[in-house]
This record gives structure tokens, C-alpha cells and sequence, in this order.
């Protein structure tokens, strides 16, 4: 399966290096051209705004749709899990409130409450709210931190900065 990483800005790099380490076929993504090749796609942390203008000013929305509604996995981090809460996307069906922990110098290392994922912190969201179609993963400090609604799982940490890469794994070197 193909594996597009959004590349307009923020951590793509570290993403695709996770993906590849795995044995995935992973790219950047930067145009519909190659988004619409893509089975599975991940949009990761950044600055939610200037994601949102790269991908108005490219024209990426309607592809953007079409691959998540294909259906294959999708992994929203951060950024890209507070441009999945949006209006314009409403991939999952969640409140987030934007640099719920303060600035970078509170960012921090964690684990999740089941002793499971490693979860590294940077200007985290925080979900304030889930709806009813979605599947709470992952909890810290009794608060989700992975959360799951139909192909889309959104995580408020960043995955890619942990040498732990169970969340890419299971969502796409076993497809």
C-alpha cells in the first residue's frame, strides 16, 4: 500500500522515516496528483492554520476527501488532528482545544495511562469532547489522547518523535 505523508509543513520527515523503517512505501505529498494515488495517508503536526492555507492554496481539499472517504487508514497528529475536528474536513466527530498544555517549554514525555504508547508531548491539544461514533485508544492523566472514528485515528502527541512505531505499524505495514 501506498503511504502519503502531507508535506506542506510541519513533521512530515520523521513520519515518512517511521513509515520507511517499517517496510512501508510512504511519500510526500504536496499535490493532488500524488495524493490521489495514495491508499493511506497521514497529515501530521505542525501549525494547524498554515497546513489548512497550504492546502486551500494547492487545491488539496477535494482530493483530501476522497481519499479518506475511499476509506483507506488515515493518522491525523496534532495539527493534523485539530484540521480533522475542523469544519472543513469533520473527520472526527471531537472538540479540541489548540496548545491545551501552554508553550513549547511545557512540551514533555509521557506515558499513557495503560502503561502502553510512549506519548511525546509538543504545544499538545487537548480533546475536550468526543461524540458518540468515537473509539477512545488511548487515555492520559484520564483524558483521550488517541481516538479513533471509522478509517481515521487522531492522536494529540506526536507518534513519529517516539522510538516506539506500534501506532504506524498497526495502522499500515500490516495492510
Amino acid at each position: 500500500m501506498l503511504v502519503g505523508v502531507l508535506a506542506l509543513q510541519g513533521g512530515f520527515a520523521l513520519h515518512l522515516a517511521a513509515l520507511r523503517k517499517l517496510g512501508v512505501e510512504a511519500v510526500e505529498v504536496r499535490d493532488a496528483a500524488t495524493l490521489a494515488e495514495v491508499r493511506g495517508l497521514v497529515i501530521p503536526g505542525g501549525e494547524s492554520t498554515a497546513i489548512a492555507l497550504g492546502l486551500r492554496r494547492a487545491g488539496l481539499l477535494p482530493t483530501l476527501r476522497s481519499v479518506h472517504e475511499r476509506g483507506g487508514p488515515v493518522l491525523v497528529t496534532c495539527a493534523g488532528l485539530i484540521l480533522a475536528a475542523s469544519p472543513e474536513l469533520s473527520w472526527l466527530d471531537i472538540d479540541v482545544r489548540r496548545n491545551a498544555d501552554g508553550p513549547q517549554r511545557n512540551s514533555a514525555v509521557a506515558q499513557a495511562d495503560d502503561q502502553g504508547d510512549e506519548l511525546v508531548f509538543i504545544r499538545a491539544p487537548r480533546i475536550v469532547r468526543t461524540g458518540p461514533g468515537v473509539e477512545v485508544l488511548a487515555q492520559y492523566e484520564g483524558r483521550p489522547v488517541l481516538v479513533r472514528e471509522r478509517n481515521v485515528v487522531g492522536a494529540t502527541f506526536h507518534p513519529e518523535l517516539s522510538s516506539d512505531s506500534t501506532l504506524h505499524a498497526r495502522l499500515f505495514a500490516a495492510s
